[in-house]
């Protein structure tokens, strides 16, 4: 599978976590942007551990919500 991920702009509080776990994947600005992509693996970890849940993981082949 390939997961694409998605921060919801406003549920994002700019904690960072994201961006420490999967820094090829997450900046923060003043909130968290997609900027790349990692493995499956990689971008559920980061997805996890964001305290707002600002990060929807999705297949991309089908389009399914993965996370949360």
């Amino acid at each position: 599978m390939t997961y694409i991920p998605s921060v919801d702009d406003l549920a994002c509080a700019g904690h960072g976590d994201c961006a420490v776990i999967a820094p090829d994947v997450f900046e923060i600005d003043d909130i968290a942007v997609v900027v790349g992509t990692a493995s499956d693996a990689l971008m559920l970890e980061a997805a996890r551990a964001c305290p707002s849940t600002a990060i929807a993981i999705f297949d991309e082949a089908t389009g399914e919500q993965v996370y949360p």
